[in-house]
């Protein structure tokens, strides 16, 4: 492990145990461990962020693998460090890791709280990859730019745009998720991400999109956004309708471009 990766000393001792973990179960599957998302920004949150984390590994790994590191993973949720039930992340073979492949999405994932099994990536893995590839955190491995191709800013676009068909319109009528105080304030937060995406063609921390999307959005927005960006766990943040008119405001917004399609 290098010395420090992180700013966050705590976060520094879980990321050590769970590269010992990962290597002691992958042996010679281990290619190497990656950090991104706010801790990689900075902007990491005590009440409301995961630590977002990348295992390469050489190859696809096989079926009997993954018990072992379940419970890896178990023991590691168990063992009562700081930050350990908020691990997320995915185990994604060399090759996979080099551009986004729609016919190749099924990864050995963890959740946050522990839970551990095979999950779909969706077209918000081509921004995950930029964000990987542009401020990930190497904890062990090879320097994470030469494992992953530069993402043009159309493809950043179309992604978000995708992501907003694919998982943020269903949330308009099947609206369960958005009753939670916690999801309000994360999807608001979100929303200002696409947008900035949609306009720069890059990608942003959620509070700088938070603080660019108040000075594009009519006044009324910005106390919702602070809420949003104030917003840690005992909050109420009774903004359901509002943050379902943002969604669809930003879902109308994204169509408004005129994309290339994408080619993976």
């Amino acid at each position: 492990m290098k010395a420090a990766p992180t700013p966050y000393p705590e976060i520094n001792i879980l990321l050590n145990e769970l590269l010992a973990g990962v290597r002691d179960v992958l042996g010679q599957q281990f290619v190497g461990l990656y950090v991104h998302g706010s801790v990689a920004s900075h902007d990491f949150n005590p009440q409301r962020s995961d630590i977002d984390f990348v295992v390469v590994t050489a190859d696809s790994l096989p079926a009997d693998v993954l018990p072992a590191l379940e419970a890896m993973h178990a023991r590691l949720t168990a063992s009562g460090l700081q930050w350990a039930d908020v691990l997320e992340g995915s185990y994604i073979p060399q090759a996979a890791l080099r551009r986004y492949d729609p016919a190749w999405v099924d990864y050995p994932a963890l959740s946050t709280g522990g839970s551990f099994g095979v999950d779909k990536h969706g077209s918000d893995w081509i921004i995950q990859r930029h964000l990987l590839r542009e401020r990930g955190i190497a904890v062990a491995g090879p320097p994470i730019n030469t494992l992953i191709d530069p993402v043009a800013p159309d493809a950043l676009r179309w992604a978000s745009r995708e992501t907003l068909r694919e998982w943020w319109q269903p949330q308009l009528t099947d609206s369960f998720r958005i009753l939670s105080d916690e999801y309000q304030a994360y999807a608001i937060l979100t929303m200002c991400r696409i947008l900035y995406t949609l306009e720069h063609g890059d990608v942003a921390s959620k509070p700088t999109a938070a603080q660019w999307a108040k000075t594009i959005l009519d006044a009324h927005w910005s106390l919702l956004i602070d809420h949003a960006l104030a917003w840690g766990h005992g909050t109420k943040m009774n903004a359901f309708d509002d943050t379902l008119t943002l969604i669809r405001y930003t879902l109308e917004r994204s169509e408004s471009f005129d994309l290339p399609e994408h080619r993976f």
